[in-house]
């Protein structure tokens, strides 16, 4: 009876090496230690699988997965959006980060909830399995912030409304996803599916969205075989960031001490942390808009009262009424719209509070999100009728599109009162 056990176990070891070596796999020794590094498909139950596998061999006393400390504590503490303060969200200029990371866990969940399978079920089953084998957690990615923010800047100035667009858009297609796609994403990154229509057409993605991610997590793989008493690591990654990783990690085989090593992964993380650096001349932008608007009111009034006031007829009509139009459009309440229409031609002469901010406040004040509207948040933003009905989502689009309204009022308005001048 004990033979039989022992060929069972025998060939249930052999048949799951057999899958295991269908899976994007490579081992690499560094520092005199193991590491081996799995490509998973974030929404595929075949992938969690492997990780179950590979962690239940038992050799290995270290897992780093591809995640960062925010994604982390949004995965193992769920109600950790219902601890987000709103009001500091929209005054630090946090708004557009936060809807494009809800609009990235939408489109992942809606992938996700094609096929049956939990986000992220391979990172969450390193985890579970590392936590009671009490091997040590690693979190290798780059903060996702850090990346969008990275992306943002790394596109032209005319085509960064398109990726925020393009992330509601991935959100609120309905084309559905075929169970091929999800098994091609062992090939790619999420991140990079998410803004696929951009990644081709804009080489300059690539680089925050991929490479950059590559390179910091082989310099954080090289940090915890210098700095840890892991002997043999497992790191669960995207497929895609595979053979980027490898070559990262080749390309240091020939610094000899760990120290040196354990230096040169600080420097490139620290390098790859750092924000962009703001240039100048887009600050002033703002503000030789509204001298030139000041300057053309100014010369409105020097040729007939008449004019000039017709002047400021046109921009409060226009840039209020876009303005409006755009609260409107997110369902803000009617006193959210009216303070629109007064706020925008006003906020847009002064270019140190936005029309988005004041909007977010009024409602923000009328509709005051609930512990439940947060709670619900991570699920109603995974389908369109859900970022409008949940009030923290709502409040986000009101900010977003009367943000949008006032400057595209800006840009009319201003049209409008050089053409009265002129003619």
């Amino acid at each position: 009876m004990e033979k039989q056990e022992a060929q069972n176990i025998d060939a249930r070891e052999e048949a799951s090496q057999d899958e295991l070596n269908d899976e994007p796999i490579f081992h690499h020794q560094l520092a005199g230690k193991s590491i081996t590094v799995l490509g998973t498909a974030h929404v595929s139950k075949n992938s969690a699988d492997k990780v179950k596998e590979l962690l239940a061999t038992g050799q290995y006393d270290g897992v780093a997965i591809e995640l960062c400390p925010s994604r982390y504590n949004s995965m193992i503490d769920p109600d950790s959006l219902a601890k987000m303060d709103l009001f500091q969200v929209f005054k630090e200029g946090k708004a557009s980060m936060v809807i494009a990371s809800l609009a990235l866990g939408a489109y992942q969940q809606k992938m996700a909830d094609e096929f049956g399978i939990e986000p992220g079920a391979e990172m969450r089953m390193a985890i579970d399995q590392a936590k009671e084998m009490n091997s040590e957690i690693h979190l290798i990615d780059r903060e996702v912030g850090t990346t969008l923010k990275r992306v943002y800047n790394n596109v032209p100035w005319w085509k960064k409304m398109g990726i925020v667009g393009g992330l509601l858009g991935s959100v609120v297609s309905n084309e559905k996803v075929s169970e091929d796609e999800i098994e091609r994403l062992k090939e790619g990154d999420i991140l990079e599916t998410t803004f696929s229509q951009f990644a081709e057409e804009a080489k300059e993605l690539f680089g925050p969205l991929i490479d950059e991610r590559d390179q910091y997590m082989a310099a954080r793989l090289e940090q915890i075989v210098t700095s840890s008493d892991n002997q043999s690591i497992l790191a669960v990654v995207g497929a895609g960031h595979l053979k980027g990783i490898e070559s990262y990690l080749a390309k240091d085989e020939q610094i000899t001490t760990p120290e040196e090593l354990h230096s040169s992964a600080q420097e490139n993380i620290d390098r790859l942390d750092a924000l962009p650096k703001k240039s100048r001349w887009p600050k002033l932008i703002p503000w030789l808009i509204v001298a030139v608007l000041l300057v053309g009111f100014g010369i409105g009034f020097n040729k007939s009262t008449d004019l000039g006031i017709q002047l400021i007829i046109y921009w409060v009509l226009i840039n209020g009424s876009l303005s409006a139009l755009g609260a409107a459009i997110a369902k803000g309440h009617p006193l959210t719209v009216i303070g629109a229409f007064f706020a925008a031609p006003l906020t847009s002469l002064n270019p140190t509070i936005g029309a988005g901010m004041v909007t977010a406040g009024i409602e923000l004040y009328l509709r005051k999100p609930n512990v439940g509207d947060f709670s619900a948040l991570r699920k109603d933003t995974t389908h369109v009728s859900g970022w409008w009905k949940n009030k923290v989502a709502r409040t986000l689009l009101v900010f977003f599109f009367s943000t949008i309204g006032s400057a595209i009022g800006t840009y009319v308005a201003g049209f409008k009162i050089f053409e009265s001048l002129v003619n």
